[in-house]
């Protein structure tokens, strides 16, 4: 059975609908910046699952007040790596901690290669599955081409 006809990457809130517009991400950074929310932006070439640190674009925005500021960040992220994933993080510090609590993918590149489910049956009957990404077959910076 195939859970993901698309073959695109599915990581965070909205990763099965289409690409949101500015329009409609503006209203995502929005709803964040009104329930107190502070924005960072990170981008990656290596879109691996377990791979959650992402290179952060900039400071975390804790002082704006404004989607129209995230959107700048953002879209200068896109302008510097237009064929990378990039991703908007909401993070929440009413609890005195820094967890996040929205994030989603902004940008993804044209081709996007996916990955491949390796099985590998060792001592009994247990069998180890290795989650491998195709991205990471050429070396970084060479990803998704020269960009």
């Amino acid at each position: 059975m195939m859970t993901n006809p698309t073959g695109r990457l599915t990581q965070g809130q909205f990763s099965f609908l289409p690409d949101l517009t500015d329009a409609e991400i503006s209203m995502q950074i929005d709803y964040g910046l009104g329930k107190g929310y502070a924005w960072s932006i990170e981008y990656t070439d290596d879109p691996h699952p377990r791979n959650t640190y992402w290179e952060m674009y900039g400071n975390p925005m804790f002082d704006l007040k404004d989607a129209a500021g995230v959107l700048m960040e953002l879209n200068a992220c896109r302008k510097t790596f237009p064929g990378h994933y990039i991703r908007l993080m909401a993070f929440d510090s009413t609890r005195g901690v820094e967890s996040i609590a929205m994030s989603f993918i902004v940008n993804r590149p044209p081709v996007e290669p996916g990955f491949a489910l390796t099985r590998q049956e060792v001592n009994g009957r247990t069998i180890r599955y290795t989650v491998h990404s195709y991205a990471t077959d050429a070396p970084e910076a060479e990803r998704y081409g020269n960009r």
